[in-house]
């Protein structure tokens, strides 16, 4: 083989990456777009956890997103009022008043309470146990207790306890994560001021829910009565609370005869022997 036979090729391989090499040059030069230099300093203000709390895909996004005046300052969960004073401080406004929230587990039934209809002996996740006659719990709005919730946990706040979800609100971040992960959208973001809460989400009917569960709810309406301030209702044979309304007074939590309606402040976060 002559030097020629391959001396051409290799020049006319060259010859083409110099000219695309050119032309994505040109390119990038004709289109690019300058950008906000306060974007990469919002951005790394940010914990870069990544997690998608905030709305937006990841920290990059949200920064621009607090740049672009559609996200506020004190748009990530994680970081919380640190962050937001940061934020604040790189576009020259008030990070105001930053709340802090925690995620809540709307069930305390666990295996103590809650009856199965069979030994689930399947992959250990809660959207497969659910996929399998509705899940092994005789309740269908119980939490399954397979952990998909912990699993996905970043910040170790979530541990499984007598086959229920329990968050430990000093580690919670409110991420969010948890709340996408539970099959049976158990997991809610509340308020971290809130202490009263009803721990249950089943809407059936009271001689049903008490079949099923040892302190489901049973809809008698004795919170309701109770209520001084009118927080808490019975829709579809379940008792809610407007947390925007409740003053953590303890009042419905005396009253609830199936002890499903607990305070924080002084009832110990697992679940009901």
């Amino acid at each position: 083989m002559s030097f020629g036979s391959i001396a051409l090729p290799a020049a006319i391989l060259g010859g083409m990456g110099l000219f695309f090499g050119l032309v994505l040059a040109f390119s990038a030069k004709l289109f690019h777009v300058e950008q906000d230099p306060r974007i990469e300093e919002v951005t790394n203000t940010l914990p870069g956890a990544n997690c998608g709390g905030c709305g937006y895909a990841g920290c990059a996004n949200l920064a621009a997103a607090i740049v672009g005046g559609s996200a506020p300052v004190s748009g990530c969960p994680v970081g919380g009022a640190a962050v937001a004073q940061k934020g604040a401080a790189i576009m020259g406004v008030e990070a105001g008043e930053v709340n802090r929230t925690v995620a809540h587990v709307d069930c305390r039934a666990g295996s103590t309470h809650a009856k199965r209809k069979y030994a689930y002996d399947g992959i250990s996740d809660c959207l497969s146990a659910s996929k399998v006659a509705g899940g092994p719990l005789e309740c269908t709005y119980g939490c399954l207790g397979y952990g998909s919730c912990a699993a996905v946990c970043a910040y170790d706040a979530l541990h499984m306890i007598d086959d229920v979800a329990v968050v430990d609100p000093e580690k919670c971040v409110s991420c969010g994560k948890c709340v996408s992960a539970c099959p049976r959208s158990l997991i809610t973001i509340v308020p971290d001021k809130q202490k009263v809460f009803v721990c249950c989400s089943s809407r059936a009917k009271g001689p049903e829910t008490r079949h099923v569960c040892g302190i489901g709810c049973i809809g008698c309406m004795m919170c309701q009565k109770a209520c001084p301030v009118g927080a808490i209702t019975v829709t579809d044979n379940l008792a809610t609370i407007d947390y925007s309304k409740c003053i953590n007074c303890g009042a419905c939590v005396t009253v609830c005869p199936r002890h499903l309606i607990v305070n924080t402040d002084t009832t110990n976060q697992e679940p009901a022997k």
